[in-house]
């Protein structure tokens, strides 16, 4: 395969990727976080936030492998 189709496959993948995530976050946050405190809050935004470059890094890993 070659590292353009690669890259292009990978775009698309990354952007389903990204908005699955989002929209997963935010209803987890819905569900459970309405009575946390503002603490508990902002550390489930950072770690939902980082969380999706758990599987962002081998996707970016095969896109530029020559």
């Amino acid at each position: 395969m070659s590292l353009r189709i690669r890259k292009l496959i990978g775009t698309v993948v990354l952007m389903v990727l990204i908005t699955l995530w989002a929209l997963l976050a935010m209803v987890v946050a819905q569900a459970m976080l309405p009575t946390a405190g503002a603490a508990l809050t902002a550390l489930y935004y950072i770690a939902a936030g980082l969380g999706w470059l758990i599987f962002a890094m081998p996707l970016v890993a095969w896109m530029s492998r020559p």
